[in-house]
């Protein structure tokens, strides 16, 4: 039996084999990745947007300054540092860090399966004591791993609008896989309609790349804002980022959360940074200039009705100040309307869809997955010696916007886990013995 099973090989859990490397010793870990290697937004690769967040704010410089794994040293390695420091640009390339981030990745190869899409996390339960001592995964090709622990770190799941969610077709997709679906759109030769869905940093994003590709007929923006909005990046309001502020936020009572995140939202939600508002604005104005009505967007504006019956994608705009309807087709439709988090409500999910075999044994505050400090997720009735479970990202609700998908603390956070883990799995002589007569004494217990 091993003794963690890291579920997803992205930044979150790529930190996390870092962590576990520099700070623990003896563990036998295996991380399972879906994809047939390491990647990280390759459908959102556009070449010249850069990543949101202070290089140094990478997979282990917060925490180790000293590490290999710095982003610096990556340069270093690669033979880039002198070039890069003589762009002068504030925040690196996101090709770059995407190179970055597989650089690190590579060092684990050892410790990764990837190919494996993992489809259950089953409870491992002592016949004789009813104690959970650990979980056996599955993938959908039927695979089998057992642990004592299991780091669920999935990613996290697209925000599909209601309008969108029942609507079958490959025209409509979500900014995840962008890339992808504009090359399909263009092949032949096409000139494609594209519309682009939301008011947030990604949404400028696509609307400057496909209209800057030239081979658009049109890119329509779609906002329900009545403009796109500039990020509040007050160094004041950054120290949502530090590391005191999750102690701050996991502490605070509901309602002071709740004032908190309503306060906190312009820094990273339905907001995009100055450069990218600046360009989208200035090409909307020199098309003015040139009468070319080749790029739009429509403000104050949602989608009231979707359907895909014909070649295209018909949808169906409401003006929420006149109230006036517009009908129009696009050949791609991509939906740059966020995640979702962990909590009630909308743009929430009670747990990952892959808790869904472990979610009776489940602690639900407030009808959702309670997460400790240290993001270990919470049991009912506490049981003690527990195997633990923990939750890699996606605990915004419980840990504020550090944990919104951002780079900002995923060094601190992999350190978190890993010192938990190296406490929770130090071996008792009861526990030791448990382990040993594990193959004989485990059952599924499939919770009913």
């Amino acid at each position: 039996m091993l003794d963690v099973i890291g579920i997803g090989f992205g930044p979150a859990n790529i930190a996390l084999a870092v962590a576990l490397e520099e700070l623990t010793e003896g563990l036998r870990v295996q991380f399972l990745e879906k994809r047939s290697g390491p990647r990280w937004q390759e459908g959102m690769l556009l070449e010249e947007s850069d990543i949101q967040n202070h290089p140094l704010r990478d997979l282990v410089t917060p925490r180790n300054p000293r590490s290999r794994y710095s982003f610096t040293n990556f340069l270093f390695e690669n033979d880039r540092l002198f070039e890069h420091l003589n762009l002068g640009l504030p925040f690196p390339l996101r090709i770059e860090y995407e190179q970055y981030v597989r650089w690190v990745a590579g060092f684990f190869a050892h410790q990764v399966q990837y190919d494996v899409n993992v489809s259950a996390i089953e409870p491992l339960v002592d016949s004789g004591t009813g104690i959970l001592l650990g979980y056996r995964v599955r993938d959908a090709a039927g695979r089998e791993w057992c642990a004592r622990s299991v780091v669920v770190a999935p990613g996290r799941t697209p925000n599909v609008p209601a309008q969108f969610a029942h609507v079958d077709s490959e025209r409509i997709v979500h900014l995840n896989d962008y890339l992808f679906a504009l090359k399909r759109a263009c092949e032949g030769g096409r000139k494609p309609r594209v519309a682009v869905v939301g008011g947030s940093q990604s949404a400028v994003e696509i609307l400057l790349h496909a209209h800057g590709l030239g081979s658009c007929e049109k890119v329509v923006g779609i906002t329900r804002n009545f403009g796109f909005r500039q990020k509040d990046t007050s160094p004041f309001s950054d120290e949502v980022y530090f590391p005191q502020f999750v102690q701050t936020f996991f502490f605070a009572d509901q309602p002071t959360k709740d004032r908190l995140r309503t306060e906190l939202e312009p820094t990273n939600y339905s907001s995009a940074d100055k450069d990218v508002v600046e360009a989208l604005y200035l090409k909307l104005y020199a098309n003015r200039i040139l009468q070319r009505d080749s790029l739009a967007v429509r403000t104050n504006t949602e989608v009231s009705h979707v359907s895909a019956d014909a070649p295209g994608v018909q949808l169906t705009l409401r003006d929420t100040v006149t109230d006036r309807r517009l009908a129009e087709e696009f050949d791609l439709v991509v939906l740059a309307t966020g995640f979702l988090d962990i909590g009630s409500g909308p743009k929430r999910e009670a747990y990952p869809r892959l808790l869904a075999g472990v979610a009776p044994l489940l602690e639900l505050s407030r009808g959702h997955l309670d997460v400790s400090i240290d993001y270990r997720v919470q049991f009912a009735n506490k049981p003690d010696g527990a195997a633990p479970l923990y939750l890699n990202g996606l605990c915004e609700s419980s840990h504020g916007m550090g944990d919104s998908g951002s780079f900002s603390l995923l060094a601190l956070r992999s350190a978190a886990i890993a010192q938990s883990l190296a406490a929770q799995l130090a071996p008792s002589p009861a526990s030791r013995d448990r382990t040993q007569d594990a193959d004989s004494d485990l059952v599924s217990d499939a919770v009913r």
